[in-house]
């Protein structure tokens, strides 16, 4: 009965922690400020488009989605190509310690003792101290999230203008980019 109770609670913290390790897929963001896209209409051919990626989301990917959201908006509201007016990545980086030990037990929590005993709080071997452990394992989180406000025209794409996208020719060099990334 315990063996069986064990097995179903690591299946189910193995599931909750892949699907945690996971990619933001391309999809529009379940809401404001989640992962996935979004987009605000400013003008009839103006649009502020966002895409926010987790942790295991490069940023590679989260511009690809980006580029691709911004064709993708254009085609369905009738037009050929889009400009950038502005665009910007940024990477939200936020640090992570964890330690073996719990703080309120010191760092040497039911370590053997000299003559077979255990040292338990407040008990502790001469000349352990009391505090965070030393051991600490640091990481480090990265999301990145960019945005672009775009301006749709009809037409050919103009010469020489560089920040000028052809949204047929984005969806078709992106799309099996934006495929794999599906669930």
């Amino acid at each position: 009965m315990i063996v069986k109770r064990l097995t179903g609670l690591a299946v189910a913290l193995t599931l909750i922690l892949s699907a945690c390790a996971t990619s933001t897929p391309y999809g529009p963001a379940p809401q404001p400020g989640g992962y996935g896209f979004s987009e605000q209409q400013i003008e009839q051919n103006r649009y502020r488009i966002t895409f926010r990626g987790n942790s295991s989301t490069s940023r590679q990917d989260v511009e690809s989605f980006l580029l691709y959201r911004a064709a993708e908006l254009t085609v369905q509201n009738g037009y050929d190509y889009f400009i950038t007016a502005e665009y910007d990545t940024e990477a939200n980086k936020r640090y992570t310690a964890t330690s073996y030990y719990p703080a309120y037990y010191g760092r040497y929590h039911y370590r053997p003792g000299r003559r077979g005993g255990y040292y338990a709080f407040p008990y502790y071997a001469y000349g352990f101290d009391w505090g965070y452990p030393h051991d600490l394992n640091i990481r480090e989180v990265t999301r990145y999230s960019a945005v672009a406000y775009i301006t749709m025209h009809k037409g050919s794409k103009p010469v020489g203008e560089t920040q000028a996208f052809d949204a047929r020719e984005v969806i078709a060099n992106l799309q099996s980019q934006v495929i794999s990334a599906q669930p």
